[in-house]
């Protein structure tokens, strides 16, 4: 995806005029931008005591290998159901992610200056959650005996298959209504999905994002060597001591409009989304779960194509960036393969997981966000943790640098563009 701050358009490109956003250690998007430029790892660590609070039993809290550690959000069990207009018991039953998605939409729509109720045109929601499997199988307890009615309830407050249609119902949206499921790449195909809805005309708005929450509260989990999660609880993207990366929990929301109507409008426009791609990875690569170069550089080539922008107009690249030993290279052997240009080290590259971890389905909207508030400020937050590169990724002889420090971004010779990467397990790349 090429997002940019620039004025040269060509009729296509999709304007961003409202954000929102819950991630850790921060309560919304003031504080999240304050937290990235002061370089705040946004980690949790959890004592012994804390997680036997939370019902972890003492056998795994003791395991050598059980890392306590998660990026989490706090104030999570406060809602305004009247807001919603759902009764308590209702706001009670519902899964947490559902309550984020109600606030954000309506967030996003607000600092848009939109009210759906009253908005002549039609708004889509493209939106995906994680599986919170914990709150799921507690909300489920004991309903298989419960009268027809309680259950249907409990399922449309729970099941994400009635997520977006469910908030689209409670904010009058009358657009396409999807919930998206691509595993870690969610939210950013989300934020595509709803670009191609808003360019064929479907909607004259559309909200997209995602959101990811894993209860417990206060959890760790357990390291394998080889596997995804990192050893000590952070995530140190490119580094030569990047082992895996630590899960988070997060939310987020972008308001979007074609250009040519936000500026007709009126809208304040943070960023321009020049052009995006989503594609698979097939079966070339060395297993399901693995990334792949291929499909990596393919996707990114095809985003390049239909913003219409030259690889060396763009000067920061938003990296998918794990921290895990296979993941980062092959990340960076594909933008060097897409890129396909002799310049060498003018591009920043960075990782939002290293400072808040990787919040799973709602991991591409963090990203995006972050690219976006970079853009408006015209700086670049520092990626946390990098010292020196991991040994097989070669960035002295790539168009790639690991911007580690907060700095002005500018460019002499273009508008300020930036390339948003988000990779979900099973192949789905945006």
């Amino acid at each position: 995806m090429s997002i940019s701050n620039g004025r040269e358009y060509n009729g296509s490109e999709i304007a961003v005029i409202g954000m929102s956003g819950r991630f850790p250690g921060a309560k919304n998007l003031r504080e999240y931008w304050n937290n990235l430029c002061s370089g705040k790892e946004s980690i949790s660590f959890f004592s012994d005591e804390e997680l036997l609070e939370e019902g972890i039993d003492v056998k795994t809290v003791t395991h050598p290998n059980y890392v306590k550690a998660k990026g989490v959000l706090d104030d999570l069990e406060y809602f305004d159901p009247e807001f919603f207009d759902y009764t308590p018991r209702e706001a009670e039953l519902m899964d947490p992610q559902f309550r984020l998605m109600h606030e954000c939409s309506w967030e996003a729509l607000e600092q848009a200056g939109y009210d759906p109720k009253t908005y002549r045109g039609s708004i889509g929601l493209y939106i995906g959650a994680a599986f919170n499997s914990n709150w799921f199988m507690r909300a489920f307890k004991g309903l298989g005996t419960a009268e027809e009615s309680a259950t249907l309830e409990t399922a449309m407050l729970n099941l994400r298959d009635y997520m977006a249609t469910l908030v689209s119902y409670k904010l009058n949206m009358k657009g396409p209504s999807f919930t998206v499921q691509t595993a870690c790449s969610t939210s950013l195909v989300a934020i595509h999905l709803a670009c191609q809805s808003l360019l064929s005309g479907e909607c004259s708005m559309a909200l997209a994002g995602g959101v990811s929450i894993q209860l417990p509260k206060r959890a760790g989990y357990f390291y394998q060597e080889g596997m995804i999660n990192s050893p000590d609880g952070h995530c140190r993207a490119f580094d030569e001591k990047g082992a895996g990366t630590v899960f988070g929990e997060g939310a987020g929301i972008v308001a979007l409009k074609p250009l040519e109507d936000a500026l007709a409008d009126g809208d304040h426009i943070y960023a321009v989304i020049k052009g995006s791609a989503i594609n698979n990875d097939g079966s070339r690569k060395v297993g399901y779960t693995a990334p792949s170069t291929s499909g990596q550089a393919s996707v990114i080539r095809a985003a390049h194509h239909v913003a219409e922008v030259e690889p060396e107009s763009i000067s920061y690249i938003e990296a998918h960036g794990t921290g895990t030993t296979l993941g980062d290279p092959i990340e960076i052997e594909a933008l060097k393969t897409a890129f396909q240009t002799d310049k060498k080290r003018y591009c920043g590259i960075g990782s939002v997981k290293s400072n808040i971890g990787h919040l799973n389905n709602a991991a591409g909207v963090a990203g995006f966000i972050k690219t976006v508030l970079a853009l408006t400020h015209k700086q670049l937050p520092p990626t946390l943790h990098y010292e020196r590169p991991n040994p097989k990724i070669d960035f002295e002889n790539s168009p790639f640098f690991v911007n580690d420090q907060l700095k002005d971004w500018t460019n002499d010779s273009f508008p300020l563009r930036a390339g948003v990467s988000s990779f979900g397990i099973g192949g789905t790349n945006a």
